[in-house]
């Protein structure tokens, strides 16, 4: 291998981590195409100005729309005015803190938002799922890049690396690294979970981790995970438990199709779509310590 192996984080965790996560079912979909989603009203896809809403609105209220519950025999379908209010109900409690917002998110997440239904003058209580458990294929996966987030003061913003939504909710956030790292004193990956820490100060975007149940520090090597509000000191290094290691491997290097790799690259340089064409062609996608080595003089 020679020196012209880009260590650049596009390829050595970022784009790895996007076909990754496209391979398990993620649909990708651009920063401009996920800031339109994530409007009240309807924007162009080419407006790319930060704003603080963080849920894929459309995707929600499409999931949401499905839902039904039973009432003296029979199947409901869910009113305009129930579905408002769970979309209500999902707005962060950011008055009650990072913390307490999270475990409020996280409880909803699990058990569900109840509401109440009128059915021919009849009151009834319905809790709704806004995940559904027990089939995974009726959820909507979506993964972005560079997610542009405003600020709490509404005066920055910041782009976490990787984004992931279930069911249009921002459940997972990853910032990816080079695997080299310019500072001898600290890791890439321990870079990574400084931004994770600061972005979550009150004056940045806690907002955006007030829905996230993970966090990932990754460099193209390792991994490092943690949830909303721990400090650095536990975040905990990544280790696969239920993938075997071929396994994962053949899962990191599969082929993507040619829709999915013109969907992942269609807002890139040419260059870079033909940079990942050549890694792909050489066998090996992903960055493994032999490879690391064998790129350095």
């Amino acid at each position: 291998m020679t020196n012209s192996i880009n260590f650049a984080e596009e390829f050595s965790s970022k784009i790895p981590a996007l076909t990754l996560l496209t391979t398990l079912g993620y649909e990708f979909i651009p920063p401009s195409q996920c800031n339109a989603m994530r409007a009240k009203v309807a924007v162009s896809k080419a407006n790319n100005k930060a704003t603080n809403q963080v849920m894929l609105l459309p995707v929600m209220r499409a999931f949401l729309a499905k839902q039904t519950f039973m009432f003296e025999g029979q199947t409901h379908p869910l009113s305009d005015s129930a579905v408002d209010k769970i979309m209500h109900e999902l707005n962060p409690a950011m008055n009650l803190g990072l913390q307490l917002a999270n475990e409020k998110l996280y409880n909803a997440m699990l058990y569900g938002v109840t509401v109440t239904e009128f059915i021919d003058g009849k009151k009834t209580s319905q809790t709704i799922a806004l995940i559904d458990w027990n089939n995974i294929g009726n959820n909507s996966f979506h993964v972005t890049e560079e997610l542009l987030v405003l600020n709490s003061e509404g005066t920055n913003s910041r782009r976490p690396d990787i984004v992931c939504f279930v069911n249009g909710l921002p459940l997972a956030v990853i910032e990816a690294k080079r695997p080299d790292s310019s500072r001898e004193w600290q890791s890439t990956n321990a870079q990574a979970v400084s931004q994770h820490i600061r972005n979550q100060h009150q004056k940045e975007i806690p907002h955006l981790f007030a829905y996230s149940q993970l966090l990932l520090a990754v460099n193209g090597n390792d991994g490092l995970y943690a949830t909303c509000g721990t400090p650095e000191k536990f975040w905990a290094k990544w280790v696969e438990e239920e993938i075997s290691e071929p396994e994962f491997h053949r899962l990191k290097n599969q082929v993507l199709s040619p829709k999915q790799v013109d969907n992942l690259f269609g807002d890139r340089p040419t260059s870079i779509k033909e940079e990942y064409q050549s890694l792909v062609d050489g066998g090996d996608l992903v960055v493994t310590p032999l490879w690391q080595d064998s790129c350095h003089p």
